[in-house]
């Protein structure tokens, strides 16, 4: 199931992994971190003889950029012989790159990977700076779409953005249990009151829709300052609270609440675009479920990076660079719809849905919402918090408001 591409961590692992790595914001870390490993040298401009790349994901990236990467080694056998794919949760990438660089031999040539392990790697020196000094490698760079140029501003010198979504947050419901949906904080919270266990969202530490509805809501609430959770969400904490009287549990992880969405168990969720389109495509929501935003709603984006670990041989370093440069092509940027798991995926602008392969087009046309693009284009969008602040978030979220009623699946 396609779903389990971005897995529930066990219910402690994001905050307590990131706490453990010292994650801070999304910058340049102050200095390598030491025994880090060695740069392997400059890249040059193509791989003396052609590369295995060892791919490693954990951000279920690969969903959208695999055929970039397939087709990339078809063209160029040249520069990359064989790739080798493998996956891991996000808290322990740190610990896996760190392991190799200090037994020094990196085996690992590229990472794909969110913000999450983006800025730990980059807290702990173990990525290679790529920017400024590629840059001329990497000239599709140039034609990112507005906020997924936003969205590289958080990788300082260290990733490169792939893939892009506004993300959300929306609410998604079945207009058969909820003719008359929330267009509104209050009106959600009014919806909750009335019918108790029928509004659902999960844990925001382990659920993509949960931290989007967690950082969105300062925006719709006019919270004083939406990037500073702890000192600048007085009117987010209070309405949180207020709504958790009326929530029975909260799911360590997003696909459960697809799930009770889908079989009748609650009336809304917290959703995101691609959590709203993938689901109905594999059928864990019904296709004729509606989504819904709420007034003052901005969007908070995510996005996708790919980094190269230090230590990486100057002839992998060379394979990636000409591999990012080739995925950042309109061509293959289409690939990135996907079946709508980030939709809509592509980073750089003019990339549209008839440009990608027939059976994404299908899928969006037949799963998709016509009322997404003019959503996308008129709303704000904004960044999502950095790593330290979001920890601190997701700290204070389980103490303070729905720690005790999560429910572990």
């Amino acid at each position: 199931m396609r779903l389990s591409m971005r897995p529930a961590l066990p219910a402690t692992a994001l905050v307590a992994g990131l706490l453990a790595l010292g994650v801070s914001a999304c910058g340049a870390p102050s200095s390598p971190a030491q025994g880090a490993g060695s740069s392997g040298g400059d890249a040059p401009a193509k791989p003396s003889k052609p590369v295995v790349l060892n791919v490693l994901d954990v951000a279920g990236n690969l969903q959208l950029t695999q055929g970039m990467i397939d087709e990339f080694v078809k063209q160029h056998p040249d520069v990359i012989s064989r790739v080798t794919y493998s996956k891991a949760p996000a808290p322990d990438l740190v610990g896996k790159i760190k392991a190799q660089q200090g037994a020094g031999r990196v085996d690992i040539g590229l990472v794909l990977t969110g913000t999450d392990g983006l800025s730990a790697g980059a807290e702990q020196g173990l990525w290679q700076p790529i920017l400024p000094k590629y840059k001329d490698r990497l000239s599709n760079m140039a034609n990112y779409q507005d906020p997924a140029a936003k969205m590289q501003e958080l990788a300082g010198d260290y990733g490169v953005t792939v893939t892009y979504y506004p993300s959300g947050p929306l609410l998604e419901y079945m207009p058969d249990k909820v003719p008359n949906p929330p267009t509104s904080a209050e009106a959600l919270l009014a919806y909750a009151k009335a019918h108790p266990g029928k509004v659902e969202y999960a844990r925001p530490a382990n659920s993509g829709p949960g931290r989007t509805f967690l950082m969105g809501l300062p925006y719709i609430l006019g919270d004083k300052d939406p990037k500073d959770p702890v000192n600048g969400w007085d009117k987010t904490w209070t309405y949180l609270k207020d709504l958790g009287q009326y929530i029975n549990n909260y799911p360590t992880g997003t696909t459960q609440t697809m799930k009770d969405l889908g079989n009748g168990t609650v009336d809304v969720i917290a959703s995101t675009t691609g959590w709203d389109i993938n689901p109905r495509v594999l059928g864990t929501v019904p296709e004729s479920a509606k989504v819904s935003t709420m007034k003052g709603f901005h969007w908070v984006t995510d996005a996708h990076y790919a980094v190269i670990p230090k230590g990486a041989s100057a002839d992998q370093q060379a394979a990636v660079l000409q591999l990012v440069q080739f995925m950042l092509t309109k061509e293959q940027q289409a690939k990135a719809y996907d079946d709508g798991y980030f939709y809509p995926g592509p980073a750089v602008k003019d990339v549209t849905i008839d440009m990608a392969p027939q059976k994404s087009q299908d899928a969006i046309k037949k799963f998709g919402r016509p009322e997404y693009d003019s959503l996308i284009a008129s709303a704000p969008k904004e960044v999502p918090l950095d790593n330290k602040s979001m920890v601190a978030a997701f700290d204070k979220w389980d103490r303070e408001v729905g720690g005790s009623k999560v429910k572990k699946q």
